[in-house]
């Protein structure tokens, strides 16, 4: 004599498609309704619009947005500033990602040993991440403007024209800015990822006679290899937003574009300018570039 299954042939559907635990699905689904309002249709509706000709019309008026295909895309990668900005944060990504990840390891190391006054220092380097920009690039301003402390304390070194007029080393420039903003945040995730990494590690390396420099390169490094592809993820998606920075540090992306990034590029052309069709494909470009730079670094990661 067979039985029905238990639960029936209906919760097992629901489980499958839900999976077993649906207190948990319900306790997550405010999040999922907050980034399905605030990202995911945002980005789709930026998608229908970077294929039809939308410009911005007065409340209530209807008007109709024929689909004009990849026109706006071809209008973009024919346009020399796009393109510039697209080099500018390639550029930008050399120079801050790999400054990121590995003065934050180091730093998070040596705050994780015991160490005087190690609070202090902890929150010391996780208060210019909490500052506000403006502020913090009003002094970045004083350091490296024309008469700025920096040049005063260089002489005749100083680079001519100077940093943030100079087509060469403004991106760099901002790109080292970012990073020792940003850096008490991933310092923050390196420590955390320190505690979980054995400490019977450090213990035989010490008795195999390591050096310090070989217990980093050889415990630590492999030990936070999880939250290496995370910090480079994150910053990779955060130094590809640039907007703040080259806004304010020069003007809006000076000299002649040097600085300009994407993101600024689409608030120019959709605010400014009025053509948000053509700022919406700038948008999908700098997504899908995005992604490929991630899967990049995270399979090398994952490689190494």
């Amino acid at each position: 004599m067979s039985f029905p299954p238990r639960g029936g042939a209906r919760p097992r559907s629901v489980r499958r498609s839900f999976g077993r635990n649906l207190l948990g699905l319900g306790f997550v689904s405010p999040y999922l309704v907050f980034v399905a309002v605030v990202f995911a249709y945002p980005f789709g509706f930026a998608v229908w619009m970077s294929f039809h000709d939308y410009f911005f019309t007065a409340p209530n008026a209807i008007v109709e947005h024929p689909f004009v295909g990849f026109e706006n895309y071809a209008t973009v990668l024919s346009d020399p500033d796009v393109l510039q900005a697209f080099g500018n944060i390639i550029v930008f990504l050399l120079v801050n990602v790999p400054l990121t990840v590995g003065m934050s390891l180091v730093l998070a190391s040596a705050l994780n040993a015991k160490l005087p006054m190690r609070s202090f220092f902890r929150a010391a380097y996780y208060v210019p991440y909490v500052t506000a920009s403006v502020a913090v690039v009003g002094v970045w301003l004083w350091l490296f403007s024309g008469g700025g402390l920096v040049n005063k304390v260089l002489g005749p070194l100083a680079p001519d024209p100077t940093w943030l007029v100079n087509e060469t080393l403004a991106m760099p420039l901002i790109a080292v800015f970012v990073a020792w903003k940003q850096l008490g945040f991933f310092i923050m995730l390196y420590l955390a990822a320190l505690q979980n990494v054995p400490k019977e590690l450090y213990e035989s390396a010490d008795v195999d006679g390591a050096s310090p420099v070989r217990k980093f390169l050889s415990v630590t490094v492999p030990g936070v290899r999880p939250a290496t592809t995370l910090v480079l993820i994150v910053a990779t998606i955060t130094g590809a937003n640039l907007f703040t920075e080259p806004y304010l540090l020069t003007g809006g992306g000076g000299p002649d574009g040097a600085s300009a990034s994407p993101v600024l590029l689409m608030y120019q052309q959709g605010i400014e300018q009025g053509n948000p069709d053509v700022a919406a494909a700038i948008g999908v470009l700098l997504v899908l570039f995005v992604l490929a730079v991630s899967l990049i670094n995270r399979k090398l990661t994952e490689r190494g």
